[in-house]
C-alpha cells in the first residue's frame, strides 16, 4: 500500500512515476523498498489516465453509525421474532 502512496504523491507533484522515484520517496520516508513491486506498480500505471483511475475509486466507506444502524435492526428483527413466537405460545 505504501507504493501507492508513494505513486500518489509523486502523481499529484506532477513528478514521473519510475521505480527511481518510487524508491526515493519511500526511502525518505523511511520505508522499505521492494524493486518487485515497485517494477510491477509503474509497469501497470504505463498508459493510464491516473486522475481517471481516482475519479473511479468509491469516495464513500462505512461508517460507525452505519455499523451500528444495521446491528440495531438485526436486533429489532430478532426481537419480533421473539414475540412472534411467545405468541404462538398463548394463541
Amino acid at each position: 500500500m505504501k507504493e501507492v502512496y508513494a505513486c500518489l504523491l509523486l502523481h499529484e507533484l506532477k513528478q514521473p512515476i519510475t521505480v527511481e522515484n518510487l524508491a526515493k520517496v519511500l526511502q525518505s520516508a523511511g520505508a522499505s523498498v521492494d524493486e518487485g513491486k515497485l517494477k510491477a506498480l509503474v509497469a501497470s500505471l504505463e498508459g493510464q489516465d491516473i486522475d481517471q483511475l481516482i475519479k473511479q475509486v468509491p469516495t464513500t466507506i462505512p461508517t460507525e453509525t452505519t455499523k451500528k444502524e444495521e446491528a440495531e435492526e438485526v436486533k429489532e428483527k430478532r426481537e419480533e421474532a421473539a414475540v412472534a413466537g411467545l405468541s404462538a405460545l398463548f394463541g
